[in-house]
């Protein structure tokens, strides 16, 4: 199966030399691209690609409120990030608009055509820079008032599974932090889904940065 692409960034020599280096992948086309948020939203309607790359600084409508948009409108495509800033006030709304994945341009081309698939799979993907940065606000925060609204939420337990969650633990790895079965891990991640009316591992660990969870 072909992934097909949409390309969004204002600047052209950067649109041309992600083209020409996608289009060299036997399972990755690039059917459009668009130097400006609003276009990108045309092309998606239009073309109905099953991601777009979406640049942050754009005139017309930003990455950001672009990616917005086609949450709001249900467009039936993943949103990609590639941007020059990895930091947390870029950072945290892009994902909290809905961006599927978080990569920076200085990426290695391996790395992001890896991170494109994985993205196309249904996956999150967010390169390392991005992941210290989301650490880091995550630390950073510790609002007593916050950790308490959590703590009559959840258990013990749940709280420290909540904490292996925002390191990027998978169920198995916090089984074997917390000296439980991987059945138990994954028994306690759907109930502090459902305890905080989330849908997923990153949507969790967005919450308890917002929330000040520390280590």
């Amino acid at each position: 199966m072909t992934i097909k692409l949409v390309i969004a960034d204002d600047h052209h020599v950067v649109r041309r030399g992600l083209i020409f280096f996608l289009n060299t992948q036997q399972d990755i086309e690039v059917i459009g691209e668009a130097s400006n948020g609003e276009e990108a939203i045309q092309l998606i309607k239009e073309l109905h690609p099953d991601i777009v790359i979406m640049d942050l600084s754009m005139p017309k409508l930003n990455g950001i409120e672009a990616t917005e948009q086609i949450k709001n409108e249900g467009l039936p495509v993943k949103v990609m990030i590639l941007t020059s800033f990895y930091d947390q006030d870029h950072i945290l709304p892009a994902i909290e608009a809905g961006a599927a994945g978080y990569y920076v341009k200085d990426s290695d081309p391996d790395e992001l055509v890896t991170a494109i698939r994985k993205i196309h799979d249904g996956e999150k993907q967010f390169h390392s820079k991005v992941t210290t940065q989301l650490v880091s606000a995550l630390t950073s925060k510790s609002e007593s008032k916050s950790e308490q609204t959590i703590h009559d939420k959840l258990t013990k337990r749940e709280m420290d599974v909540l904490k292996e969650i925002t390191r990027g633990k998978s169920n198995k790895e916090i089984a074997s932090s917390l000296f439980i079965t991987e059945k138990t891990a994954k028994t306690h991640v759907s109930n502090i889904l459902a305890k905080l009316q989330l849908q997923d591992r990153t949507q969790l660990a967005l919450y308890a940065i917002r929330n000040g969870i520390s280590d």
